[in-house]
């Protein structure tokens, strides 16, 4: 899809992928931004923030909660595309809240496809996260969830317009471990869960690109997967602070020594592409078959696409690409420069 004259709607506009995907966009040749949140503090500082760029006058803001259906319904009015990153994401805050992440990631989520469907959004990119594959804490089965209603909600709504990206930690992100092991690194001692543990990792511009090559290039109905490096937990806190000591706080409620974006189970329908997976649906009856089968011949032909083994799982563990120390410093110090 060309993004020429178009508008384009982000849910959660305002964290950290957000505001990064909103100055690619004042980049782009768009009839209006609109910006979809709950905390006006955060709308505030993003006005600032921006509010000396040539293409300002290209951005609404839109307080509101994807819980409440009808204040969607509004937002989404002569809306072209939306972005869906809005969620509550933090593991061990899921595990004593559990019914908020439910009604935020499930139930918001439905109300987002409910919206778009009503209003002919013409195409929804819902951001999820490897917590959602094999899912062992709440807020991974949250959007486990989230994603099955996007997937389905192209064959039981008839419309193919909906499609998920998933991908591992984004560098920098709020709550995630770097910016926990920056904020630690003048101290004596670096705080970990486990000395086994791995992560994926991707860059705030790649998570960007990637939605970028998604509404340009997504079907409606697939699970998109970037090729990303992964890192372990050790090496980050060295590349932090090479004197520093370690100290072993416990694995947190919910958290997993490795995560995981494609599960053995997923790989029956999953293929491949040059730098990103591709998880196809599965449905049973004629029609569906037919148009699956449709996806899977663009994904071979106009991609290249490759069928991966049945007994394939791309974990933080399997990766077969681990980022370096060099590499890991190259990170650390953009993300401090940033800060500063």
């Amino acid at each position: 899809m060309n993004l020429k004259n178009k508008n384009i709607l982000i849910t959660g506009g305002t964290g950290s992928f957000g505001q990064n995907f909103l100055g690619e966009l004042l980049k782009k040749n768009l009839n209006k931004i609109i910006i979809f949140s709950r905390d006006e503090l955060k709308q505030y500082n993003l006005k600032k923030k921006y509010s000396k760029n040539k293409n300002y006058n290209k951005i609404r803001f839109f307080l509101g909660d994807i819980r409440d259906e009808e204040r969607l319904n509004l937002a989404f009015k002569g809306v072209d595309i939306v972005i869906h990153a809005a969620a509550l994401k933090q593991v061990d805050t899921a595990e004593y809240n559990p019914t908020e992440f439910i009604k935020t990631n499930i139930l918001g989520s439905q109300n987002v496809m409910s919206a778009a469907a009503k209003n002919n959004v013409k195409k929804v990119i819902a951001l999820s996260t490897d917590k959602a594959s094999s899912p062992t804490n709440l807020y991974g089965a949250t959007k486990l969830c989230s994603d099955k209603l996007f997937v389905a909600a192209n064959f039981f709504l008839g419309q193919k317009i909906f499609t998920v990206v998933r991908y591992g930690n984004v560098e920098g992100s709020r709550g995630s471990v770097i910016p926990l092991f920056i904020s630690q690194k003048n101290k004596n001692y670096l705080s970990i869960t486990d000395k086994e543990m791995t992560r994926f990792s991707l860059s705030l511009k790649k998570s960007v690109d990637l939605i970028f090559w998604t509404i340009k290039n997504s079907v409606g109905g697939e699970i998109i997967i970037p090729k990303i490096p992964s890192y372990r937990i050790l090496d980050l806190a060295k590349a932090i602070n090479q004197n520093c000591k370690i100290k072993v706080v416990g694995i947190r409620p919910g958290e997993k020594i490795h995560e995981e974006m494609i599960s053995e189970h997923e790989s029956r329908n999953t293929i491949e592409l040059k730098d990103k997976y591709i998880v196809l649906p599965k449905f049973i009856d004629g029609p569906h078959e037919f148009n699956i089968k449709k996806m899977e011949n663009y994904y071979y032909k106009k991609h290249h696409a490759i069928t991966i083994k049945n007994s394939f799982v791309y974990s933080s563990q399997t990766n077969q690409k681990f980022l370096t120390m060099k590499e890991l410093k190259k990170i650390i110090t953009g993300l401090e420069q940033n800060q500063k």
